[in-house]
């Protein structure tokens, strides 16, 4: 497999912006194993084989186990996930396949019952970053194991 190229060399300064959005993401104070499934659940949903081979490595230094990695395409079955993650989990389905229903008002309250207002915020610009990092790799071609070497 071959990238059609790699984005940080064509473009640092974009490359910086995108990365400049992911820390302050991560330094909202989402706990990080929350974190990791919004990027694992978002990037498997855009396609991302890249992202999807990162976050669920970065799952598995959480301790999260193999079956919380391997049964986030069927959370919605699967009793390992907590209520807030369940809710938060439908919220990066919706706002990641936003044209398809945008975000009903049962997901906004049901993830509202764990989290403020700004919290709210927080999760959207985290699945943002996600999202943002996904289109840029699918885009770009990147493929797990692309840039060793």
């Amino acid at each position: 497999m071959q990238t059609r190229f790699f984005y940080r060399e064509a473009n640092p300064e974009a490359f910086e912006a995108l990365l400049a959005l992911e820390q302050f993401a991560s330094s909202r104070g989402i706990e990080p194993a929350l974190y990791s499934l919004i990027k694992l659940r978002a990037s498997q949903i855009n396609g991302c084989s890249f992202c999807v081979d990162m976050h669920a490595k970065e799952l598995m230094k959480h301790e999260d186990g193999l079956d919380r990695i391997v049964l986030l395409p069927v959370w919605r079955e699967a009793p390992c996930y907590t209520d807030k993650e369940r809710a938060v989990l439908d919220l990066t389905e919706h706002a990641t396949k936003l044209s398809e229903a945008g975000v009903p008002q049962d997901v906004y309250e049901r993830v509202r019952e764990f989290v403020s207002e700004k919290e709210f915020v927080d999760l959207i610009m985290a699945i943002n970053a996600i999202n943002s990092w996904n289109r840029i790799g699918v885009s770009t071609g990147a493929f797990p194991g692309c840039l060793i070497g």
